[in-house]
This record gives structure tokens, sequence and C-alpha cells, in this order.
């Protein structure tokens, strides 16, 4: 057994251990930034939190919740966005012993009375008057719910028919917290001290793209193990300034706080997605993960500009989008080759000129220091992996579900082969089944769906999480998915088709769409419902002087003409039976909101196509 794994066999049982050994071993260093509003019309200020401050406010919370009576492996509920409040409240029920469940800050009154019911939580740390009142709403369906604890001090505000106690602020459980220690100050030590890895630590409501979410129980050691195993790859380093704006209620936000307090690098939090481009300049992270929407976002948002710019920048734009994809491609081939990362002498020139006129503007803003980005949560196009890396913003994708706790394949930096998800985490084993499934077993998979056991033992099999996702492995350990088993589907004519990898691809060559949905199983040639970017739709619209909103822009035959250009490129990408036989425009964009999208801006095929039902059988005309 090599020094590494006997440091991960003998890891501490949980990340409470970690946090609190975090905290004794580098209490003066910088832990967390956050935004403030700033005093006049300006971008916000950020001010820090030192380990040592952030242990003292952990610690306060911790023992607030264990002096309102929450014990080892009772639920806590976290209905909030992502901020440096929710890291510290996770941090306090894990130091409490007890369990967070997450709650979507965008879940409607019922789903959220549901999952409170669900789990059992006894206490639930609400953000906004928003939140409470979504509770106080269902409050007769909710008895295991004893306190509201609110984020924001003025919005803990009881209101008639409130038991006595219901509702109280964030500061005043950290008040109680400092009596409670200040009587039993070894309590939040003790506690953590009696934790076990087996004990449960989080329950994450997979939003589910059909049905009611699901409880994806996660150990106390399952942290613990993503802590260690993260860092021994080198993802995060503990120079790093990383920027955190993931929501923390999805398994791939909260798997970051694991690694964090076990690096020790600085954590700048703020979950707000619109202010994400006006941030990073002034953060300047080195490191962050995203979704591969934003990466798409990005892209098309620069080629938009571009050729709102005229024909010779979009010409410049589009030769250097090529030299960057060429030269990272090439680059990514002779390392594999030769273990040595080169390009032709040509083409290295072509790459300076590039960088000069586009890439430096692209790095300036991301802040201009990024050393790279993961990407995980939904497939990433090997194009748009090759265009941000060649402009010098290498991009590491990684793959995990809920149920394995977010991260189980991640490529590492230094030997990155896009259009894989990478090598599986260390302690990780994985193998593929006959039918080509994904099947994982280690520390970081779950112990199971919370309260259905007959759903459990469908993906639990012998050890052997079954993860729904077909893949193929190379003979190093590089694991490529394909698609979601559920979502590959045969035509009539009895074709195969993976219609993520068609939807991929088509965001990529049309900087106006945001979304693509396929069609085709059962039916004779493949059809698409596309929806457009708002923003970058109506700039086309615009130059082209179409009139109207958004649903009179996409009603318009010049609109669709143009899409059909793009639709037509695409299929020449494609083999005769997956392309692209006809379309139609939705009428807006895909959602969280209408429920088209889980909050992680995952697909949900069954509600879209049950919605536009009429658009599919216009495609499909009866004889």
């Amino acid at each position: 057994m090599s020094v590494s794994e006997q440091v991960m066999e003998n890891r501490p049982p949980s990340v409470a251990h970690l946090f609190l050994e975090r905290v004794k071993a580098t209490p003066d260093r910088e832990a967390f930034r956050y935004p403030v509003p700033s005093a006049g019309d300006g971008p916000d200020d950020w001010r820090s939190y030192t380990w040592a401050e952030a242990g003292a406010r952990v610690d306060a919370i911790a023992a607030g919740l264990m002096d309102l009576g929450v014990r080892p492996e009772e639920r806590v509920a976290i209905a909030a966005s992502t901020r440096v409040d929710w890291v510290l409240a996770d941090f306090g029920v894990m130091c409490a012993g007890a369990a967070t469940t997450t709650v979507y800050p965008q879940t409607d009154a019922a789903e959220t009375a549901y999952i409170l019911a669900d789990s059992a939580s006894r206490v639930v740390i609400a953000e906004n008057a928003e939140q409470l009142a979504k509770i106080r709403e269902r409050r007769a369906e909710l008895p295991e719910v004893a306190h509201v604890v609110v984020i924001e001090s003025a919005d803990a505000v009881p209101a008639e028919g409130d038991p006595d106690g219901w509702v109280l602020s964030l500061a005043e459980l950290a008040e109680r917290g400092a009596r409670y220690l200040a009587d039993k100050p070894d309590a939040v030590r003790d506690t953590v001290s009696a934790l076990r890895g087996e004990q449960l630590a989080t329950l994450i409501y997979t939003s589910g793209t059909t049905g009611r979410p699901k409880g994806v129980r996660l150990r106390q050691d399952t942290w613990s193990y993503m802590g260690y195993a993260i860092e021994q790859i080198d993802m995060v380093l503990r120079e790093d300034i990383q920027y955190l704006w993931l929501p923390l209620a999805h398994v791939f936000g909260k798997v970051l706080l694991a690694a964090h307090v076990k690096v020790g690098h600085v954590m700048a939090v703020d979950g707000r997605v619109d202010k994400i481009i006006e941030n990073l300049p002034i953060v300047q992270p080195t490191s962050m993960c995203a979704v591969p929407r934003i990466f798409e976002r990005v892209y098309n948002g620069v080629a938009a500009k571009a050729r709102a710019g005229g024909g010779a920048k979009y010409k410049i734009f589009s030769w250097a989008a090529a030299v960057a994809q060429e030269y990272a491609q090439v680059s990514q081939d002779t390392r594999r080759r030769t273990g040595r990362a080169s390009v032709p002498s040509t083409l290295a020139v072509k790459h300076r000129i590039a960088d000069k006129l586009v890439y430096a503007k692209i790095r300036a803003a991301f802040g201009g220091r990024i050393r790279g980005c993961v990407s995980g949560s939904a497939r990433l196009t090997p194009e748009l992996g090759f265009f941000f890396t060649g402009a010098g913003i290498p991009i590491t994708e990684g793959y995990g579900l809920t149920e394995s706790a977010a991260a189980s394949f991640v490529n590492r930096e230094d030997a990155n082969r896009i259009g894989t998800v990478g090598k599986a985490l260390p302690g990780l084993e994985v193998r593929i089944a006959d039918d080509g499934e994904v099947l994982l077993r280690g520390p970081g998979i779950m112990d199971g769906y919370h309260g259905h056991p007959e759903l459990t033992a469908e993906v639990l099999q012998d050890g052997w999480f079954h993860t729904g996702d077909i893949g193929e492995l190379s003979d190093d350990g590089y694991l490529t998915i394909t698609d979601r088993k559920k979502d590959l589907f045969k035509t009539s004519v009895g074709k195969y088709v993976a219609p993520t990898e068609i939807e991929g691809r088509f965001k990529v060559i049309c900087p106006h769409a945001s979304s693509m949905v396929v069609i085709g199983a059962g039916r004779k040639f493949c059809s698409a419902l596309i929806a457009l970017d708002e923003v970058s739709l109506l700039a086309w619209a615009k130059e082209n002087d179409v009139p109207g909103d958004y649903a009179e822009v996409v009603a318009d035959k010049r609109t669709v003409a143009m899409v059909e250009e793009y639709v037509n490129e695409l299929n020449a990408t494609l083999q005769r039976w997956q392309t692209v036989k006809t379309f139609r425009l939705l009428p807006r964009e895909l959602d969280i909101e209408h429920g088209e999208l889980t909050p992680s801006l995952k697909l949900k095929r069954p509600v879209v196509e049950g919605e536009y039902q009429h658009l599919i059988d216009d495609m499909y005309p009866t004889p």
C-alpha cells in the first residue's frame, strides 16, 4: 500500500473532523470571501472570514442547534441560495452531528413541504421571508418542524398563529449557541469526536427528470473521502482562489465544500448567476467549477458580440476559434503519443496571433488569473472543451451523480483528454456492464434512497451502483459517457440515436441556441424542438430588421430560415439516421419555473415533450 493509499485509508470519519482540523492548522489564513453591498452604485464590496473566524461562527451555530434539541443524525434543512451563510450553516449542522437536508430556493411550497416531511427535518434554516412563507403556508403538514431559523434577521418576524419560538434569526441562534458553549465549552468538539463514518450526514433530494424527488442518503465518511480524494488529484491547490456560484443544494456544489476544508484554499462564494460576469474580474479566481450551459453561454456571447461588430470581426473570431480548437487537439494528441504536448511551428504562430486578438480578452473576462475550470453535471461538447483549452482556459470535464457524491471521475490537468470525463477518483472501482451501463463501487456511493428500499435495491446490487449511464472505458482508464440509458432511443427503422450528443453539437454550431430536444423514438426520422436564447435572438432581430418580441421573432419566416441554416450545418456532421429532418421553434426559452429544467439545468424531456406534443404531432403528420 502506497503512502497516499495509507493516508486515504486512515482518513477521519467525517467532514466535521476535517473542518475542526483545518481551523486548528491554519486559523489565520483566509477561508472565505463574500459580497456585501457597496456604499455607492458600484460593484459589491468583498469581505473575508479567516478559518478562525469561520470556526467561531460554525461553533456558535452548532451549539445553537444543540440548544434547540437537535441530536445526531436528525435532519436540519437549508432552504437558501448559495451564500457564505449557507456554507457556515451546513458546517454548523455537521459539527452538531446532525444531517443536512438540502432544498433549492426555487422549489415551490408544495414540494418544499414534501421534502421537509419526507426527511423528517426538525429545523429549517430559511434564507428570507420568501422561504419562511412557504414553510408557514404548509406548517400543518410539517409537525416535525420545531423551528425555522431565518438567515436575514429583518425577515425573522413571527406571525399570528406561530408557536412560541418557532421563528428566530440565524443571529439569535448563534447567540443561543454562545450561551450554550459558555456552560458546555467542549460540547461541539465532544460531539464531533463521537461521530462515526457510517452516520447520516446529508440528504440531497434529486430534482429528477420525472416524478417526486428522492432523498439520497450520504454518510459522514463520504464527504471525508471526497475531501481526501480530490486533494490527491490536485483538482484544487492550497494557493487557489475558487469561485463558487453553483447551487449548494446540488451535490456538485456540496462536494466542493469537502475539498475546500481539506485543501484549505480561498473560496469566494456568491450564487447570483447574473453577477458572475461582474464578479470574475473583481475576485480574479484561479479555479471555477460550472455546468456546460455556462460555457455555452460564454462562447455564444463572444460569438454574437463578434458578429455584431461586423463581418471582419466575426471572421477573425471564427478563425481564432478554429485555431484554438486545432491547437488544443494537436497538443492533446502529441502528449498522448510522446508524453509531451507540442504543436507545429506554423500553428504556434497562428495561436500567438489569435491570442493577442481574441483569447486574451476572454481570459480577462474570467478575471485574468484562471488556472482552469471543471465542467460537470452534464456533457460538455468536445468542440467547446477544445476552444476554451486552446484559448488558455483549460476545462477538465468530470462525471458523477448525486448517488455518487458528485465526483466519481475527473480529468487531471496534466493529462486532460477532452471528450472523456477522465479517470476514476482514488478508491473508486468501475466496470462496464454487458449492456454498456457504467457501474460504480466505493466510499462515495450512497447508502440508498431515504425511505425507498425497493428503489435502492434496483440501483444498488452486490455493492455496485447502476448509474443509468452508458459509457466506454479505455484501456488506460478514461471514461467516455455516451448517453443516459433512458434517453437513448431507437427509430422505427432500428437505428439507435444518442440525443444529447446531437443537442450539444447544435448549441456550439448555433450561437443563438438555448436548448434543443431531439425527438425520434419509434419514428422514421429525427426531428427537434428548439428554443433560442432571448438576448442573442433579439440582438440578431434588431440587426436584421425583424420586429416584435421573442414569440413574434421566432414565428417570423426569416428566423426559421436562419435556424434552418444552422440545422443543415449540424446535419452535415451527423450520420444519415441521426440527421434532424424537421424542427419547430418554441415560443419561449425552457426554464426551471415551468418545470422543464431541473435546478442544475438538466432537461426534463417528458415534461417538454408533453407540453409541446402538438408541435411534435405537427412534425409527424398522420398519413
